[in-house]
């Protein structure tokens, strides 16, 4: 008998939410921690399910995010329940956190560690926390914390010995969720996806998740799907695709970059180096090889 999922909470996020939660045969679930490639794999995944280049619905309701708390689970469930295309869920809890459910494919999405950082840096200044704080029913003013110059805050992010359970966007917790998935890659419903290789073979990328998902799409149709999921499309169109609740100061900030590689324009060889001694205490070293240089990983499809 397998160990219980483990339950993470957050001001924003509870993962106990899953508990209970019923799957059905061909069921996607998509994790990935914070700024690491989540919406991309979600509109991937939406524009293979339906086949058309533009969506029916903005992307948040026909991808609802399980475990979020700015709306109440007795209004999410019901809005998978009511669904009848294939369901695809967000989730930014690590695999151990969610019920693994045979009938399900994992997809797990993951990103160079110090891009998600860069990446973090500057949405946590896109977010409304005091409209966050109000929607998951947190009390209490917003108090602004002392803002670093980002070179500053990276390196203190880097050298953070946070417990990883307890702070899922550290340095520890980025890597706690991707060594979890990693030991799970054997596994035919677990599929790893890195972003740096959708963003330098995007077609390839989606056509190796269509055939891992069992999904047909008829030759025609790759060109217009393809487009249809490049990084500035998604952007010209943000509002579409960003989480609901008017939690963003800019939508279009929420698809600020895009392309790998932002901290090797902020930090030192010297800092890098220190990097990698540090991540190579809190992760494999065939892990941190395909993180640090994508386009090995040796799975199925």
């Amino acid at each position: 008998m397998s160990a219980a999922p483990f339950r993470y909470i957050t001001g924003d996020e509870d993962s106990g939410r899953w508990v209970g939660f019923p799957f059905r045969d061909g069921d996607i679930v998509i994790s990935a921690r914070s700024r690491s490639g989540t919406t991309w794999t979600q509109m991937i995944c939406a524009l293979l399910i339906f086949q058309a280049p533009w969506l029916p619905a903005p992307l948040g309701q026909l991808s609802p995010w399980l475990d979020h708390r700015t709306a109440p689970r007795e209004q999410v469930l019901p809005l998978l329940e009511a669904q009848r295309h294939r369901r695809f869920i967000k989730t930014h809890t690590p695999l151990d956190g969610v019920p693994l459910d045979a009938r399900a494919t994992y997809i797990v999405a993951a990103r160079h560690p110090l891009d998600v950082a860069v990446s973090l840096y500057h949405h946590s200044m896109n977010i409304d926390h005091a409209r966050m704080r109000q929607l998951t029913g947190q009390q209490g003013p917003v108090v602004p914390a002392a803002r670093k110059p980002l070179r500053d805050w990276l390196l203190a992010w880097i050298g953070n010995d946070a417990d990883p359970r307890e702070f899922l966007d550290s340095l520890p917790g980025v890597m706690w969720h991707l060594s979890d998935a990693w030991a799970r890659r054997g596994d035919p419903n677990v599929v790893l996806v890195h972003y740096s290789d959708l963003s330098a073979d995007l077609a390839g990328q989606m056509r190796r998740l269509a055939r891992r998902l069992g999904i047909a799409v008829p030759e025609p149709a790759w060109p217009e799907l393809v487009q249809a999921a490049a990084f500035e499309r998604m952007r010209a169109s943000a509002g579409w695709f960003v989480p609901a609740g008017g939690i963003l100061r800019s939508n279009t900030a929420f698809f600020r970059r895009g392309q790998p590689g932002a901290a090797r324009e902020i930090l030192s060889e010297q800092e890098i180096a220190g990097y990698r001694a540090r991540v190579a205490q809190v992760a494999p070293p065939d892990l941190l090889a395909w993180l640090h240089t994508p386009g090995g990983l040796t799975q199925p499809g």
